[in-house]
């Protein structure tokens, strides 16, 4: 989960470096643009951004950001990466490797002003803040273009695109941005129809059973998936609820007793046991549940009808569709898929 940064940086500092920032040089590749002298907008989180050039130097704020800049082939033209929650897939790691790392943790201001960036790349809005990279409207008084990825702002879109279709957009925009339009179409098409052959998996359960992803827990608070991200759409692809999408928040923090309450079929759980704090680890969360007094006494938990998944997976992340894969194959293990 993202929780408030206590890392003080002042923008005052960042905006006397990204004040000399060179512009980019010329780039042409598969679909560029390079030279054209056309200039490419789209629009983010709300916000207009405008490329002269495709970027040469692009910073990414968080993992599941860096991940879908390597997959569209786009690491000579990454300035650096930062806030590694676990492993690099192994598809990306030779790429990866040529890649500065900033920093593991979030980006301060002043490391990303050490970048020298023309473009900043983020799966989340609160990345942006003072005390982290710096807010989106300072860095665009330097001229400096901050991406958000659509699924994290989904009141700034279109109602009736789904988690995946704002995924999808991203993967589209980065196209034009970066001038890859021909990586990224293939990329949506690829993805596409993972998400097409998943919506046949709903005709063959039966019911509707009901699903906790259960993310990260701190201080003995469950984070768990509430309505409108990408849990929720894979929970309604695949014929199942998710059971707190009566929640308007994408990763509220709720207490045991509300998980029980709501008594769900079945628990998903997200790993994250590289990031290495307390009750990131899925054996953690379970050992949580089976040792809670009331957790304890679920089906879901004394029959162990649970799935493990990576909790990188369930945020906005090019990996996502792997984890609908092993959202049905567990439900297909644990007999809602006839």
């Amino acid at each position: 989960m993202r929780r408030p940064a206590r890392l003080g940086v002042g923008l005052s500092t960042l905006a006397l470096a990204l004040a000399g920032c060179s512009s980019s040089p010329d780039s042409t590749d598969d679909a560029g643009r390079g030279g054209t002298g056309e200039a490419t907008k789209v629009t983010s989180c709300g916000r207009q951004l405008g490329f002269e050039e495709p970027p040469q130097r692009a910073v990414t704020l968080d993992q599941s950001a860096t991940e879908t800049l390597l997959e569209l082939g786009l690491a000579d033209r990454m300035a650096g990466t930062s806030y590694l929650k676990t492993k690099v897939a192994e598809k990306y790691r030779d790429a990866y490797a040529d890649v500065p790392a900033l920093s593991p943790d979030i980006l301060t201001g002043e490391q990303l002003r050490a970048a020298n960036p023309d473009v900043v790349v983020a799966s989340f809005a609160d990345l942006y803040a003072k005390d982290r990279a710096g807010t989106r409207e300072e860095l665009a008084e330097l001229e400096l273009p901050a991406y958000v990825s659509a699924v994290d702002c989904p009141k700034q879109n279109d109602p009736e695109k789904t988690a995946f279709d704002l995924l999808f957009d991203d993967y589209a925009n980065f196209g034009r941005i970066f001038g890859v339009e021909e990586r990224a179409a293939k990329l949506v098409e690829e993805q596409r129809a993972v998400v097409r052959e998943a919506e046949g998996t709903a005709d063959q359960v039966q019911g509707t059973p009901s699903v906790v992803w259960l993310y990260s827990v701190y201080d003995d608070k469950p984070y768990v998936a509430g309505k409108g991200g990408l849990p929720s759409e894979m929970s309604r692809l695949v014929g199942a609820k998710n059971a707190f999408d009566d929640v308007d928040e994408e990763w509220p923090e709720v207490s045991w007793e509300q998980i029980a309450d709501r008594d769900p079929d079945f628990i998903v759980v997200g790993d994250l046991s590289e990031r290495g704090k307390p009750g990131d680890s899925a054996e953690e969360k379970l050992k949580m549940m089976r040792d809670h007094p009331v957790v304890s006494k679920l089906t879901a938990v004394e029959k162990n009808r649970t799935i493990e998944v990576p909790g990188i997976e369930m945020d906005p992340s090019v990996r996502t569709t792997h984890t609908l894969g092993l959202l049905i194959e567990g439900m297909k293990d644990l007999g809602y898929v006839r």
